[in-house]
């Protein structure tokens, strides 16, 4: 089976993967409530508003490092021969760890407001991202299998 950084050696499946990666946070984005929920959507809506495109082009920029820290789960879980839903909700945390520890490495550098949202946001990362292990799964199961 291949790896998600494998599969994104080829352009056509690389866009493929960052169009549903996309939908992936656009799904997410939508479904979160609460004031948490409404604070994410704003921010989102804004960066959406002020730089169109701004979501894909940055996942586009962040899929290689994100392929090379969920590639060892991801490779654990095909190993395992585990459901990739339960895996990833099973190992949310750590997978999260893992994607956060790339963003903030990228956010120390942002500047403006960037940095001011997503330092306002990254409180309550961890949270937001575990709880898109489920989708998270279907787009490797749909792209890395």
């Amino acid at each position: 089976m291949p790896s998600l950084s494998d599969v994104l050696a080829e352009p056509a499946k690389r866009k493929k993967v960052v169009d549903d990666g996309v939908s992936v946070i656009e799904a997410e984005v939508s479904d979160k409530g609460g004031l948490s929920g409404m604070a994410i959507k704003t921010a989102f809506a804004m960066v959406q508003k002020v730089k169109p495109g701004f979501v894909g082009g940055t996942l586009n920029h962040l899929l290689d490092d994100f392929a090379k820290k969920i590639d060892p789960f991801w490779l654990d879980c095909l190993a395992q021969k585990a459901d990739p839903r339960s895996y990833f909700v099973k190992n949310g945390t750590q997978v999260a760890d893992a994607l956060l520890s790339i963003t903030d490495g990228r956010a120390r550098n942002a500047s403006g407001p960037i940095r001011n949202t997503y330092d306002k946001l990254r409180p309550q990362a961890q949270k937001h991202v575990v709880e898109a292990m489920p989708r998270l799964a279907g787009l490797l199961q749909k792209h890395a299998s």
